[in-house]
């Protein structure tokens, strides 16, 4: 009897480890076709996770919706070392711009109106 009770603990280990991996490898796959946490599509277009940046309206703002900015602002900021003034400046000029640059830092061409919303003394006001 004792033999039979190890199988059933082999199989049950098996089966528990099955399905370990079966549900890293599907949130691996839901990763990889841009949804995110919560279940909601994001937008992973170009080679380095980001939004592709189609171009823009008469105004400078680009075409990102509004649920989009945290995940971007998140990529934005990700290295700088004052990640909560980043983070809440980039969402704010995110918000009004509907745009987030390319990388981690500069490439503010590409959206342009968050290159151009300056502070009161002129400085840039988007990270």
């Amino acid at each position: 009897m004792n033999g039979m009770a190890n199988k059933n603990k082999v199989a049950a280990l098996l089966l528990l480890c099955f399905l370990f991996l079966a549900v890293i490898v599907s949130a691996e796959i839901i990763d990889a076709n841009g949804i995110d946490d919560d279940g909601e599509e994001t937008d992973k277009g170009g080679a380095h996770g980001h939004q592709k940046h189609k171009g823009h309206n008469k105004d400078g703002k680009g075409n990102l919706k509004p649920s989009q900015c945290g995940g971007e602002c998140k990529r934005r900021c990700s290295k700088t070392h004052h990640k909560k003034p980043c983070l809440f400046f980039c969402n704010k000029c995110c918000a009004k711009c509907l745009c987030v640059p390319p990388g981690t830092y500069g490439n503010k061409d590409a959206c342009p109106c968050y290159n151009n919303w300056k502070t009161k003394k002129g400085g840039p006001k988007c990270p």
